[in-house]
């Protein structure tokens, strides 16, 4: 009997989703405790691109993820985490000692904020399965075949040079395919340097038809004479619509194949509370989304859940208001779900907190 997601039974999802990353354990101090004050930690599995192939799966797309991990109790519990979530892992590795020699799963450590004290991130991932794996012998074009979109980050590529050969690999292959192809520049300043990111991610954009976020990429004013600098210099962490508009402008003069570029923008109040709104270019226009405050109970993952909700309302043929304000709820939603993913099963519940709309469903 062939193998198949219950929730897309007469119900079938419009386009074939896959996304390629690392997934990793989490670990967090219950009860908004720190790392050397707890005696136990809650242990659950996250990663960019994981997050988003769960978030969309229970939300109904037939959704696949693909990543190396050890074959050892770790690497088969992470595999398990995402089946248990409707997402496919048919095309994941699970490597021996010979070909990942350190053999493990990343890890990382969290510690949430509360008030006025910010959460924390400590990484252990390096020498992680993903890292150390060859994959000069993977067929892209078998993997990716029978896809419709490809999801991509820069998380992956800052982890290693094999996996930024396989990112770039992984874009050509799904351009020749034409494949609608998905990027988040999400730069980790511990992973790799600003230069290193920019210079990288920038390479990424010519095959790049949906863009999340504005950095890390080098948009020079003058190609020819870098020391005019970049038109996103000066531009601060909150623009005004004009601002972001004059951006979204140069990246589309420069890239013609972006069809869409979206970014959320974070108002920080405190450790716990947050606003959030969003920009989105599309069909030749820039859009600003409604503006939502809220309080927090995790905040890791939020832009993954923006991503993704953007992802669903663009395969689901959204409008363009629709769109940015889904996609933005999408992140505001996950703020108050324990954990890296945005495990909200059905769309409903995001339209209504799209339209502000809080009262209790019965």
């Amino acid at each position: 009997m062939e193998h198949s997601n219950p929730l897309l039974k007469n119900n079938q999802s419009p386009q074939k989703f896959i996304t390629i990353g690392e997934i990793m354990l989490r670990l967090t101090p219950p009860n908004y405790e720190k790392i050397r004050m707890t005696s136990g930690f809650d242990a659950s599995y996250g990663g960019s691109e994981a997050n988003i192939a769960l978030a969309l799966a229970n939300l109904g797309v037939d959704s696949t993820f693909f990543s190396v991990v050890p074959n050892n109790s770790l690497g088969k519990s992470a595999v398990r985490m995402l089946r248990s979530n409707d997402v496919h892992c048919t095309p994941m590795i699970l490597t021996t000692p010979e070909e990942t020699p350190s053999h493990r799963l990343g890890t990382y450590y969290l510690e949430t904020g509360f008030g006025i004290r910010a959460s924390k991130v400590t990484y252990d991932r390096k020498h992680s399965a993903i890292t150390e794996y060859d994959f000069s012998k993977l067929d892209l074009d078998a993997l990716l075949d029978g896809f419709d979109w490809l999801h991509l980050s820069g998380i992956t590529p800052a982890l290693a040079p094999n996996c930024r050969a396989l990112t770039l690999e992984c874009l050509k292959a799904a351009r020749a395919k034409n494949m609608t192809i998905s990027f988040d520049g999400n730069f980790r300043s511990s992973l790799w340097s600003w230069e290193e990111a920019r210079d990288f991610c920038t390479q990424c954009l010519p095959y790049v038809d949906v863009l999340l976020g504005i950095e890390p990429y080098h948009l020079w004013r003058d190609e020819n004479d870098h020391t005019k600098g970049d038109v996103k210099d000066g531009i601060g962490m909150q623009p005004t619509y004009e601002q972001q508009d004059e951006i979204f402008q140069a990246f589309v003069e420069r890239y013609p194949n972006l069809k869409c570029i979206a970014r959320h923008v974070r108002y920080v109040h405190s450790g716990s509370e947050n606003s959030l709104k969003a920009f989105m270019w599309y069909e030749g226009h820039t859009f600003e989304s409604k503006f939502f405050t809220f309080t927090i109970l995790d905040r890791v993952g939020g832009g993954d859940a923006f991503a993704s909700g953007l992802i669903y309302a663009m395969i689901h043929n959204y409008r363009p208001m629709e769109l940015v304000n889904f996609a933005v709820a999408s992140s505001v939603i996950k703020h108050t779900i324990h954990g890296d993913a945005n495990i909200t099963d059905d769309a409903q519940s995001i339209s209504n907190l799209m339209n502000m709309n809080y009262d209790i469903k019965r």
